[in-house]
Order: structure tokens, then C-alpha cells, then sequence
């Protein structure tokens, strides 16, 4: 510190360090629970026995994962094939929505982990120049990039409503194709 500079009140640094432990906090429960998910698939999996109930807890847990792909659109597409395609979509929505807050809390905790990648600054550019259709076009294509707007939407602090809600439109797009898929395809296998 220069010898002219004032130094910061004491409850502006004890304020500062108290944030930056929890967003140190908050980032490392994301990345356990990527890692806790991905370890343990075999496990979750069963939930699927339980209907709609665990569709949404599959989807919710194979969205979570922020970085690491886990396979989401296998069980949406299956039971699209046995239950109502419109309603397995909609819930699938809903779980995969829940699960895509952990990327906007890895983003609102602290980017650094990923701001060094180049896809990054493309999707935080993407966003900055078409706002909320960017998160909308990623929620609703089959692509990992979405992890990265989740991160980008929390680091910029985009409103949790507004992602929320754009974050569902996309995911149920998504899952309404898939659902409907999985039930002609198995229209189409018992011709």
C-alpha cells in the first residue's frame, strides 16, 4: 500500500472478505455436486421408477451438472413413448429449469473458472448483443453451451426471474421435441 493511500474501513474489508466466501462456498457446492452426479448415475437413475416425480428429479440432477455433460434426453424421450408426451415434457421442463440454477449460481459465485475459455466471451458477446433469445435458442438446442450461459447470466447478473423464464421456454421447446419424438418413434416401431 502507498504510504499516501487511505486505507478501506475495517467493515468494508470484513464485508468483501465475507462475499467472497461465499461465492468460494457456493462455487465449490456446484462443482461437489457435478462431480457427486456424475459419480453416482447408477443411483439416480432409479428414480425413473417413480413417474413423473422422477422424471423431474432425473432431469433436474442430469442439468445440475455444470460443465460435465450428463445424458438428460434419454428418459424424456422413452416415456414421451408411455405417457402423455405433452405432460413428460413439461415436467422435464421444469426439473431441467431447476437444474440449470446451479450454472447461474457457478456464474453469480465467481466466473473465474471459466473465463479463461474462449467459448465464454462467445456466448457472454452473444448474449450482450441479443439479451434473453440467446439463453431461449441454448435452453432449447441439445448443446453444453447452455452451462456456459447459465455462468454468463449469473456473472452478469441477469435478473433470476428473467432467466428462469427464459431458461424454461427453451428447455420446454427442447423436451416437447423430444417427448413427441419418443412417441412416434414408438408409433412407428409397432406398425
Amino acid at each position: 500500500m502507498n504510504p499516501g493511500t487511505p486505507s478501506p474501513p475495517a467493515a468494508q474489508v470484513a464485508g468483501e472478505r465475507r462475499r467472497r466466501t461465499w461465492r468460494i462456498l457456493a462455487l465449490a457446492l456446484v462443482l461437489a455436486l457435478s462431480v457427486a452426479i456424475i459419480l453416482f448415475q447408477d443411483w439416480w437413475v432409479r428414480f425413473r421408477t417413480y413417474g413423473y416425480l422422477g422424471l423431474f428429479l432425473i432431469t433436474m440432477l442430469s442439468n445440475a451438472t455444470v460443465i460435465f455433460p450428463a445424458p438428460g434426453l434419454v428418459l424424456p424421450f422413452s416415456m414421451g413413448a408411455v405417457l402423455h408426451p405433452f405432460w413428460v415434457a413439461l415436467v422435464a421442463a421444469l426439473g431441467a429449469t431447476v437444474g440449470e440454477l446451479s450454472g447461474y449460481l457457478a456464474g453469480f459465485s465467481g466466473q473465474a473458472f471459466v473465463e479463461d475459455y474462449r467459448a465464454y466471451h462467445r456466448v457472454r458477446a452473444l448474449m450482450q448483443r441479443y439479451g434473453d433469445g440467446v439463453l431461449f435458442v441454448l435452453a432449447a438446442l441439445p448443446t453444453p453451451l447452455f452451462d456456459l450461459a447459465g455462468i454468463v447470466a449469473g456473472a452478469t447478473r441477469i435478473p433470476l426471474r428473467r432467466f428462469v423464464l427464459w431458461t424454461f421456454a427453451g428447455k420446454l421447446v427442447k423436451m416437447l421435441a423430444v417427448t413427441y419424438a419418443g412417441d412416434w418413434f414408438l408409433a412407428w416401431l409397432r406398425m
